[in-house]
């Protein structure tokens, strides 16, 4: 396949390619990082990335929004990922807030937000 053929496809299919990219970087987010704040952080980013991806899926090349005209043919755009991706916003907001909440509780009672440190820490109390 000639390097033209698949920057064209990579260009067409963008949207799909830009979803895995911010997946992955929320994903490595929340597996290196210790920070509790930052492994939230990057799971907002994951969660952006299934949006993106959802939306994606339901976007027709040159389509409108699904409201007939009677006597029109026109290819519509799939309005079922989007009303899905508006309920999975207000969970993901719902899932961010309780777990800042619980971040807040854990640096009350350990003084720190790091899960190393919190370990060490929970370790030297059960001995």
């Amino acid at each position: 396949m000639p390097l033209t053929e698949i920057l064209y496809r990579l260009h067409q299919n963008s949207f799909y390619f830009f979803a895995i990219i911010l997946f992955i970087i929320g994903f490595h987010t929340m597996l290196t990082h210790s920070n509790l704040i930052k492994k939230i952080i990057g799971m907002n980013i994951m969660d952006t990335a299934v949006f993106l991806f959802f939306v994606a899926i339901g976007y027709v090349r040159g389509g409108r929004a699904p409201v007939l005209v009677p006597g029109e043919e026109q290819a519509f755009i799939n309005p079922l990922p989007t009303a899905l991706i508006l309920t999975g916003i207000v969970v993901a907001v719902s899932v961010t807030a309780y777990a800042l909440s619980l971040v807040i509780k854990v640096y009350q009672h350990y003084g720190t937000v790091d899960a190393e440190e919190i370990m060490r820490i929970r370790g030297g109390e059960e001995q």
